[in-house]
């Protein structure tokens, strides 16, 4: 693949997104049927997609490239998360502080780096997009909630773990890896159901996500300091660092590049729903993700770039 299928295809999910910005003026995606498309996406979609990409012959030379790219993408989370504490845990603001530390950290690798792997790279890709995948998840559960936690409201490590294993893209990525382990295949008109509802992730995913832009209302206030650091780290700083991790590993090929890809997605919509939960404003939430979102349009192919050097 090259820079310019990579360009075109970010274009082609920007005009997806443009006909979710234009369903929502048009008023036919209110908030309760973003929810809801949402969820379909979350518990029904996205398991969908992960099994199918784990639907092929056992390889135990991918099989171990599976497990470098989990062993990259833990050392990845955790040095983002140290240069971030330095960085951001000293604003006074404790609403601000908090988004810059999950913004700069998390990104949007479910709603839009499955569907752009998926897209460049096919099942092949999504294979190894789960281990980032598999890794947001671990950490934004532990850590990432742990941000929007007040001194006064202790974490439930217990309902944390709970909500770990039982969530859907997890369950999806066990289930695939003992088809993976085992070479099972489903029967054809199940395997079809599936290969079915795998394909609408992408446009559905993309309109989903240009619904939730169309209501960006962005004033000079929002635009501070942390909030514009973050996204450079997000968008930049920390892809960069994949590009250096993940070549230390001497990870290669599609494992490579998917990884790349999912690090340099955009800042985690997930942030906007964790402000709301802890009672905080979230207009710096809406900021940096919508913002870090329409910047990806440039970004994501200056990071394939740099990983091609």
């Amino acid at each position: 693949m090259n820079l310019g299928q990579l360009t075109n295809q970010i274009v082609l999910m920007f005009c997806l997104m443009l006909i979710g910005v234009l369903v929502n003026k048009m008023g036919f995606m209110h908030p309760q049927t973003s929810n809801d498309l949402t969820n379909i996406l979350l518990y029904i979609v996205s398991p969908c997609l992960i099994i199918s990409a784990f639907e092929q012959r056992y390889s135990s030379a991918r099989m171990g490239q599976l497990a470098m790219v989990m062993g990259g993408t833990i050392i990845f989370y955790i040095v983002e998360i140290i240069i971030t504490h330095v960085l951001f845990g000293k604003v006074s603001n404790i609403n601000l502080r908090r988004t810059v530390q999950y913004g700069s950290v998390y990104s949007n690798a479910g709603f839009m780096g499955i569907p752009l792997t998926s897209s460049l790279f096919g099942s092949t890709g999504v294979f190894f997009a789960v281990a980032a995948l598999a890794g947001f998840n671990l950490f934004s559960w532990t850590h990432g909630i742990s941000l929007f936690k007040s001194k006064n409201k202790k974490m439930d490590r217990l309902e944390n773990l709970r909500t770990i294993l039982l969530n859907p893209n997890i369950l999806a990525i066990a289930v695939g890896l003992v088809m993976f382990i085992s070479s099972f295949h489903f029967p054809g008109t199940i395997d079809q159901v599936i290969h079915y509802v795998s394909s609408i992730n992408t446009p559905l995913s993309m309109i989903v996500i240009g619904n939730s832009l169309a209501n960006i209302q962005i004033s000079r206030r929002l635009l501070s300091k942390p909030i514009l650091g973050a996204i450079f780290l997000r968008n930049i700083l920390y892809p960069i660092m994949a590009i250096l991790i993940f070549n230390l590993l001497a990870i290669n090929g599609i494992a490579f590049y998917t990884t790349i890809l999912m690090a340099a997605c955009p800042v985690a919509g997930i942030v906007v729903l964790f402000t709301l939960q802890a009672e905080g404003d979230e207009g710096p939430a809406v900021a940096l993700m919508s913002l870090s979102t329409i910047l990806s349009l440039l970004t994501i192919p200056l990071i394939f770039a740099l990983s091609k050097i």
